[in-house]
């Protein structure tokens, strides 16, 4: 079967980006980008607003040979245009403070009060500030520019020029691109201008210059090459003559022979080094024994003289290759195989007397070689001794020689570039021209609005994008039903929407409250009656989804004990676990509502009562513990409220005594349903201590702020609570940005479709009611 299993198939999804995902976190963030591309937005603006504009002319200046060709003769072969080398020196040049230096002379820069002082924009104003802070504390370079003379003036100028210019190549071209920034679009064009203009006759007065310098040299040196070489030829025949060097054919007739002899002697070498090689390859053979002779001959077998050795081989390994078939078959001492090994060794006698009869050849050849060689050499010895005078002579005839040939070449070469550097004086040019003219701009170059805005939005787009992605990377918190499932494997109640208490407490009125000692009427905080007020709202459904779950899980309890807990104080316990009461009350059954939490009785004080005794006192024992309940005269919840005692600091030890075991057991047989607010699981360990005599936890986390690492240690940690939790219920959910976290098939996704069915969303104005004692 070929079908993949579930962790292949969820293996192979994390391969894949979760695109819904990715756009689920943008459609999270979105306020966050857009609102940092817009700050990016208004940055840009207040930029342009403040940056003072730049005006940038431009000229183009073409590096060609071709325009001298005239005067030089030089070919308009590519392979002599200007080298890489060569465009790179004359960008060079145009940044070079001196050519800076001669464009400020030309235009009078220097009385420019415009250029020597221009207006300076906010930024320049501000580094010249950091600028003169550093100074002070003596890490700036700390020189003044004195400008009263006129040296001085014209090389601050030039510095100016400097900074406004830049200059580079042309892609792989041969055209250097020169612009000038300023804040005058007049002075930018004319300057720019004037640096193409300044270029040009920089090089012609540049190459005027060398010329004139060459010619000067090379008039110079020409006269003493001429003397020279004409010295040098006198010399070399007048020697020539002396020693009496004849030649024949353009050479002496004793290095005629010399040549010849030497000649045979290499050839009398060559054939005595192979006769000697032949022999002693021959010889080794000889010297290694019949007994190989059959291996030796063949590596004779393409040697000349040598076809009865390979035919006697041919013989001898047929005998052979019949010797084997007949021993495989009857054995070695079959009389045929004797016979055939008695005719090997004849074989193997004929082969090394024929080796041996060639070795004889060879020896005579190498000795006859050899009487050659010697006779040879003994000639080549006489025609030496008798040719060593000339040569020696002819050796100092040949420096004469070239020492007079050289001096006539380097006179003539000089001659030459003294005719080409005169004709280059008498008609000097450029070898560039101007092929885009410099003009004043019409637009300012800098800020370029579009850009900055472009660049301003995007950068602050892209900054928002960070900040959402740190807030992606920071959220640890629960925020949909899924995250309850899946990390802790509980089920998850619902949803609780979140109430503004300043706009709710217009909408509900005084509560009337009763006791055996009468109380005056105080407002109570309308959260607490939310599910009862609207009992059709998504608070409401929340509690009776939680009501189903104790059901069911708890079936068979006639009496269920809740307790109602959260990790961290002012998660909304106090509230879920007063409206789960009152509307289990309000629905007939008789229910009992406990505020457990000894150190910080919110519950009691959410019902804007304020008992004189409570759980302390009854578990004590002082007086009977139905004394001491609160009535709702309209649901006809009982409710045990709590006494806040400074020093009584045994808590835990309390919620889990017998005396604790005792009422709650006394409790069930009057109550369907009793509701325990306990202390949060962080701070204390109260609600462990309890958890004994608790049927079913309800956890109750706050949307958006409980950590879900925290949730899931606390309850791993907690195991006398954990598997008694019924499940979560997530509070003060921000309805409107709850499907942001959610996918598109989610059922938080459709919460609006859902509307409908949830009337009343907020508490309305409840009917006056009072509470009663018992």
């Amino acid at each position: 079967m070929n079908a993949k299993t579930t962790s292949e198939y969820d293996q192979a999804d994390e391969n894949f980006i979760d695109l819904e995902r990715l756009f689920t976190i943008a459609k999270r963030q979105a306020r966050v980008v857009i609102a940092a591309a817009l700050v990016g937005l208004l940055l840009g603006v207040f930029y342009i607003v403040l940056a003072k504009p730049s005006y940038t002319a431009a000229t183009s200046i073409l590096l060609d040979d071709t325009l001298g060709k005239f005067a030089d003769d030089v070919s308009p072969a590519p392979s002599n245009m200007q080298s890489d080398t060569t465009i790179l020196s004359q960008i060079a040049i145009l940044r070079s403070a001196e050519l800076a230096t001669k464009v400020a002379i030309k235009e009078k820069l220097d009385e420019n009060v415009f250029f020597m002082n221009p207006p300076r924009s906010l930024v320049f104003r501000l580094k010249s500030a950091v600028r003169a802070v550093v100074g002070l504390f003596g890490m700036g370079d700390g020189s003044n520019i004195e400008l009263e003379e006129k040296a001085a003036r014209i090389g601050y100028a030039a510095s100016l020029l400097q900074e406004g210019l830049y200059v580079e190549r042309q892609g792989r071209s041969f055209v250097i691109d020169l612009t000038y920034t300023s804040g005058d679009a007049a002075l930018a064009g004319k300057l720019a201008k004037a640096y193409a203009d300044v270029y040009l006759s920089d090089q012609l007065d540049a190459n005027y210059d060398a010329t004139e310098r060459a010619t000067i040299w090379l008039q110079t040196r020409l006269t003493d090459l001429q003397e020279s070489s004409q010295t040098a030829a006198l010399e070399a025949e007048r020697f020539r003559a002396a020693n009496g060097l004849t030649s024949a054919k353009g050479a002496l007739v004793s290095e005629q022979q010399l040549s010849d002899l030497n000649s045979q002697l290499i050839l009398a070498q060559a054939d005595t080094a192979r006769s000697r090689a032949l022999f002693s390859q021959f010889k080794s053979i000889i010297d290694s024994g019949p007994e190989k002779a059959v291996t030796n001959a063949s590596v004779l077998s393409e040697q000349s003289g040598t076809s009865v050795i390979e035919t006697l081989r041919s013989r001898y390994l047929s005998v052979s290759k019949r010797e084997q078939e007949i021993v495989s078959h009857f054995g070695q001492n079959h009389a045929q195989a004797v016979t055939l090994r008695t005719e090997k060794r004849d074989i193997e006698n004929q082969i090394f007397q024929e080796l041996k009869q060639l070795t004889e050849s060879y020896r005579n050849q190498f000795e006859v070689a050899q009487s050659r060689e010697t006779s040879l050499r003994e000639g080549l010895g006489k025609v030496t001794g008798e040719t060593s005078v000339a040569n020696e002579a002819l050796v100092h005839l040949k420096e004469l020689e070239q020492n007079s040939e050289a001096l006539s070449n380097l006179y003539r070469t000089y001659l030459t570039r003294f005719q080409e550097a005169s004709q280059q004086q008498s008609f000097p040019i450029a070898k560039a021209r101007i092929i885009s003219i410099a003009t004043m701009p019409s637009a300012p170059s800098s800020p370029n609005r579009t850009m900055v805005l472009a660049l301003s939005f995007i950068l602050g787009g892209l900054t928002g994008t960070g900040i959402g992605a740190l807030r992606e990377f920071r959220e640890r918190f629960f925020r949909v039903g899924d995250d309850v499932r899946s990390l802790l494997g509980l089920k998850f109640l619902g949803y609780v929407p979140s109430f503004d208490g300043a706009s709710e407490e217009k909408k509900v009125a005084r509560w009337e409250l009763s006791s055996a000692t009468p109380v005056a009427p105080t407002p109570p905080a309308n959260v607490t009656r939310v599910a009862v007020e609207n009992p059709s709202s998504v608070f409401a459904e929340t509690l009776r989804n939680a009501k189903i779950a104790a059901d069911v899980v708890l079936q068979g309890h006639k009496s269920k004990v809740l307790g109602v807990i959260s990790v961290l104080p002012h998660e909304g316990k106090s509230t879920v676990a007063a409206n789960l009461a009152l509307q289990l009350s309000a629905k007939g059954a008789s229910t009992l509502l406990i505020d457990a939490d000894l150190r910080n009785p919110g519950l009691t004080r959410s019902f804007s009562f304020t008992p004189q005794r409570g759980l302390v006192q009854a578990v004590l024992g002082d007086q009977p513990w139905q004394s001491m309940l609160k009535i709702d005269k309209r649901t006809k919840l009982a409710i045990l409220p709590a006494v806040l005692h400074k020093h009584f600091q045994y808590t835990s030890e309390l919620l889990s005594s017998e005396a604790m075991e005792k009422l709650l057991n006394e409790a069930r047989n009057a109550y369907e349903y009793i509701i325990v607010d306990l202390p949060p699981l962080g701070p204390v360990v109260d609600a462990k201590a309890f958890a004994p005599f608790v049927d079913g936890f309800v956890m109750v986390a706050h949307w958006g702020s409980t950590p879900r690492a925290l949730v899931k240690s606390v309850l791993q940690s907690e195991t006398h609570i954990f598997p008694k939790v019924l499940g979560i219920i997530l509070n003060r959910t921000d309805m409107k940005e709850l499907s942001k976290y959610t996918s598109f098939g989610s059922s938080e996704h459709f919460m609006e479709r859902y509307s409908s069915y949830y009337l009343d969303q907020a508490p309305s104005k409840p009917k006056p009611v009072s509470h009663e004692g018992a």
